[in-house]
């Protein structure tokens, strides 16, 4: 048992909020009995019930090498989902799971030197099997709860595949494929493709690394193909829109998204052609929008939050083969110029100037007119998100200096995202689109106390849990048998 006193010291005059004097209180880290991750039983049985280990025997042939002969791939992918949905954002973090009554909990937890050496043995094709179980995991859960609903609003009924890199930082040169990418630091380029509805949270349907120094346009051509497949398995029969920045806009991802039946919404780069089509919209075409909230212009640091919004038909991409030809929408946005240093110098401007912002889509005017076009696109921002709770979560950092490990590590991560999606699914109300930090503190990072009684194991959860009848929901959803039919 390992016991440590507090010392004992002068209490002030202030109100005192902790109810013990310190000499009073001790702590021993010795109850083989207690978990600090309970939310983690149903979550890793919605897992099972989605057919993860079964997925991961049939489709990874990763094998490694010394002591641990034979890989046991399930076992192993499940800790590492299991860990990085307690929290772990680093190969050692996984030590979370092997505390207290967590072997009675669960079979095969793996430790942190076992998962290293997995992560390590995997080559570029293991991590496109992993990118097919994610595929594959994400159509077993959508069998569970439906992870792209249709919108109440049916004139506006789509499901929205937004694209979008994000850099990782690394401090190592020696990280394999770490290099400086558009953000002017050293890292590794993540590739991500969400899906989502008016009515959903976002599921990642796509995910890649790449080197810190590609171009976030390689390869996406190949990478939208993939995840409107992924996409349409799970689809409910609406329509799919791709949305991106200007990064996207070429002939190869609008031909993927297009052969693939989606619509595109993609901002376009400020070339002669586009504004040349930006000089012909007359002044009488411009509608003037105010947006809900401001938005912060970073050129000229200051909040808009009045536009106006303007479109012409528009064929992209008529310098290919016409194959590659594209026509659709230019939509304009349109704000007043306030930066000082490009204005006239000196003396009041005789007219206003106006900054503009474009983007391209395929979308049918009859479904979305163009202040509509312009709101759903600025939509495209919402990856952000995802982007954000990754790094805050397993993707703080790359846990190797092996590429292809750091490669499963987040197809790992989004695997892990989707069953967090699918568990706040099952939960329902204001639950079902909560953040994996909520989730982790709200249902997964609950402790309990393991009792045995007539060959059953029950836990004991903190009386007045506030989050009692989420996580009951979620149990009942993950853990109780099946209904019989009576017919």
């Amino acid at each position: 048992m390992f016991e440590v006193n507090i010392p004992v010291q002068e209490r002030g005059t202030s109100q005192v909020l902790f109810n013990h004097t310190p000499a009073s209180v001790s702590h021993s880290f010795d109850d083989a009995n207690l978990t600090a991750t309970t939310g983690l039983v149903p979550i890793m049985s919605l897992a099972q019930m989605a057919g993860l280990p079964d997925l991961a025997e049939d489709r990874l042939t990763v094998t490694t090498t010394g002591a641990d002969k034979g890989a046991n791939p399930a076992p192993k992918l499940a800790t590492l989902v299991a860990g990085m949905a307690a929290g772990a954002d680093s190969i050692d973090d996984m030590n979370i799971l092997r505390h207290g009554g967590m072997q009675h909990l669960f079979d095969r937890v793996y430790a942190p030197s076992t998962l290293g050496s997995f992560l390590r043995s995997f080559a570029f094709g293991h991590v496109r099997q992993l990118d097919a179980i994610s595929s594959r995991f994400l159509t077993n859960l959508n069998e569970h709860t439906p992870l792209l609903p249709a919108s109440e609003d049916t004139g506006q009924a789509m499901v929205f595949v937004d694209v979008d890199d994000t850099v990782i930082d690394v401090h190592s040169a020696s990280k394999q494929g770490a290099g400086f990418g558009y953000q002017g630091s050293r890292g590794l380029n993540a590739l991500l493709a969400t899906a989502s509805t008016g009515d959903s949270g976002q599921i990642i349907v796509g995910q890649r690394l790449r080197k810190g120094s590609t171009s976030s346009a390689r390869g996406a051509d190949k990478f939208v193909a993939d995840a409107l497949a992924t996409t349409t398995r799970i689809n409910s029969g609406l329509p799919a829109l791709v949305r991106a920045d200007s990064a996207y806009y070429s002939s190869t991802v609008t031909k993927a998204a297009r052969d693939a039946g989606a619509e595109v919404s993609i901002t376009v780069r400020m070339d002669k052609k586009v504004k040349a089509a930006i000089g012909t919209i007359s002044d009488g075409a411009w509608t003037g929008i105010e947006y809900p909230e401001a938005i912060y212009d970073e050129e000229t640091r200051a909040w808009i939050s009045k536009a106006e919004v303007a479109e012409v038909p528009f064929t992209a991409f008529t310098s290919k083969k016409k194959s590659l030809h594209a026509a659709g929408r230019l939509v304009v946005r349109r704000i007043p110029e306030l930066n000082e240093t490009k204005r006239t110098a000196g003396q009041d401007p005789l007219f206003d100037l106006f900054r503009y912002h474009a983007f391209f889509t395929t979308v049918d005017k009859d479904r979305f007119d163009t202040v509509a076009a312009d709101h759903i696109h600025r939509k495209h921002a919402i990856i952000e998100q995802i982007n954000a709770e990754l790094k805050n979560g397993a993707l703080a950092h790359m846990p190797s200096g092996v590429f292809n490990a750091n490669a499963a590590w987040v197809a790992v991560a989004a695997i892990t995202h989707n069953l967090l999606r699918a568990a706040a699914g099952l939960i329902g109300g204001r639950m079902s689109k909560v953040r994996a930090q909520t989730l982790r503190t709200r249902i997964i990072s609950i402790p309990a106390r393991i009792a045995h009684r007539a060959r059953k194991l029950i836990l004991h959860l903190p009386r007045r849990w506030p989050w009692a009848t989420e996580f009951a929901r979620l149990w009942h959803a993950a853990l109780s048998p099946p209904t019989r039919s009576l017919s």
